[in-house]
């Protein structure tokens, strides 16, 4: 009989608090024993609406709760390698939310982690791979549905409704093509299932001054080929205007796969005196709130099965790369080649 694993989980942000709510309530074989937020007075308020027993303000002292199997790391971005390997070192398993870390060589501190405890179970946050529409893609892809991966095109659009707090974020989330395209770089190497070689990236700021500060953009793009000659592309912006849209089209040889077009979030068709309508899912937490359900029930199973996920530390690290070098083309205007 499988048994319950008990979670800490670190970090009470958007989407960490999305994650304390599912181990809580909807993960099977999983407890919600301990949370963790530089924010104490978070930390006490989610405690008592979750019912958590164990409460810490410092990620350290977490660990070395002997209770605790696993810690699911949803912390800042750039202090993903240093929880990942506090989690590990204490002989817990370990899921860290995207991306690995904000820099190449954080990244590389990650896989030494990973790699001195074999025997534990370390897997990544690249949640679309856990949603339903993304994974029947996948199966189709790998059973020669529709041959050859010629082009895989991504969009990830977050809506205008949460600038505030995406601005707030804006300066530690690594940038557009760290903080968003990973998740479109890493579709892109797992249906082509090849590696990026080359990146040209361009955008601008349209509208929000602050990410000319930054030397980001609100708005950009990049073309990537593949190592196997098949080619990316991916737009990314936070100002659309009608709620969270991610649009995924597969080209192959012998057909084509393409992923909510428009991002609606039922089936329903709104007819009236503006006219026929779908509505858009307001955000990206209720778009991928099953997909997040998915991946924490996948590291769960995982831990009771013995086994190791398909999303590995070393993903992590490539998308990682391949996002910097998209980056670095962006403030270049230059072709690079990912090395």
């Amino acid at each position: 009989m499988a048994k319950t694993l008990k979670i800490g989980s670190v970090g009470l942000g958007r989407l960490g608090y999305e994650h304390a709510k599912n181990i809580a309530n909807y993960v099977t074989g999983a407890e919600l024993t301990a949370i963790c937020d530089t924010d104490a007075a978070r930390v006490a308020q989610v405690a008592e609406e979750l019912n958590v027993p164990y409460t810490y303000t410092d990620v350290a002292e977490m660990v070395k709760n002997p209770e605790l199997d696993a810690i699911v790391v949803v912390s800042p971005s750039m202090f993903h390698a240093e929880h990942i390997k506090l989690a590990l070192d204490a002989g817990k398993h370990c899921f860290c939310d995207k991306p690995l870390d904000t820099t190449v060589e954080k990244c590389k501190l990650a896989e030494k982690a990973v790699e001195a405890h074999p025997d534990k179970v370390f897997m990544l946050g690249f949640m679309r791979r856990f949603d339903d529409s993304y994974a029947e893609a996948k199966r189709r892809i790998d059973a020669g549905d529709i041959g050859k991966v010629v082009l895989v095109r991504s969009y990830t659009q977050d809506p205008r409704t949460t600038i505030e707090g995406t601005l707030k974020f804006a300066p530690h989330s690594g940038g557009q093509y760290l903080d968003m395209c990973v998740h479109d770089l890493d579709l892109i190497r797992w249906f082509t299932g090849a590696e990026v070689k080359r990146v040209w990236a361009i955008g601008g700021v349209f509208e929000f001054d602050l990410y000319r500060e930054l030397n980001d953009a609100d708005n950009c793009c990049a073309t990537v080929q593949l190592d196997n000659g098949a080619m990316g592309f991916m737009f990314t912006n936070r100002t659309h205007g009608a709620g969270c849209n991610v649009e995924t089209e597969i080209i192959g040889t012998h057909g084509t796969l393409r992923i909510a077009n428009v991002g609606a979030k039922n089936l329903l068709q709104i007819v009236d005196g503006s006219g026929a309508r779908e509505e858009y899912y307001p955000d990206f937490l209720s778009r991928w709130h099953q997909a997040y359900i998915n991946e924490i029930q996948e590291f769960v199973s995982c831990i009771n099965e013995g086994r190791k996920p398909g999303v590995t530390v070393y993903d992590g690290t490539k998308v990682s790369q391949a996002a910097y070098r998209c980056k670095e083309s962006f403030e270049t205007g230059e072709m690079l080649v990912n090395e």
